[in-house]
């Protein structure tokens, strides 16, 4: 497995960010008994940063938690059978992992939604690394079935871990 953690803002939270999204999504490609060796690309930004992506790619002009940006399109969630004859293009040429795509995460967030939902920064942070990588396997939460399906999954993961409030 191959993470590329970018820092491009600074903000001590305590947490040690590569370490913690590794076991987070090592465990999210096992809950979903992803075959593939992987590789995701995290961006760790601030409120600015994330809302200026916000705005040229969804046209939201606000900054917010989380951003996934898969690059497999699934039919099922979390069904990766087609991957290597439909989209070849998803996997590293020289790798072979599969490319599941960019996490974006604003580090104030992570602060302000930890002190909002009274638990941990390192709390915090696994869930929204989790919550996106159910993004990059497929899943979304735009109607209330597929809503409970995600919540559940993410907490299934973080509870696995024992990361909890």
């Amino acid at each position: 497995m191959t993470i590329c953690l970018e820092q491009e803002y600074k903000l001590d939270l305590g947490i040690n960010y590569k370490e913690l999204a590794e076991t987070v999504i090592e465990a999210a490609l096992e809950y979903e008994d992803c075959p593939y060796e992987s590789e995701v690309t995290i961006i760790l930004t601030d409120n600015d940063g994330i809302q200026r992506i916000n705005r040229e790619c969804r046209e939201i002009d606000r900054p917010t938690d989380v951003l996934s940006f898969p690059m497999a399109e699934y039919r099922i969630p979390g069904n990766f059978d087609f991957l290597e004859k439909e989209q070849p293009e998803c996997f590293h040429p020289e790798s072979g992992e599969l490319l599941l795509g960019d996490i974006i995460i604003s580090l104030d967030k992570v602060k302000e939604q930890a002190e909002q939902y009274g638990h941990s920064a390192k709390r915090e942070y696994a869930f929204l690394v989790a919550h996106s990588m159910l993004h990059l396997m497929g899943y979304d939460h735009m109607e209330e079935e597929e809503e409970k399906v995600m919540f559940q999954k993410q907490e299934e993961i973080l509870t696995g871990l024992n990361i909890t409030r």
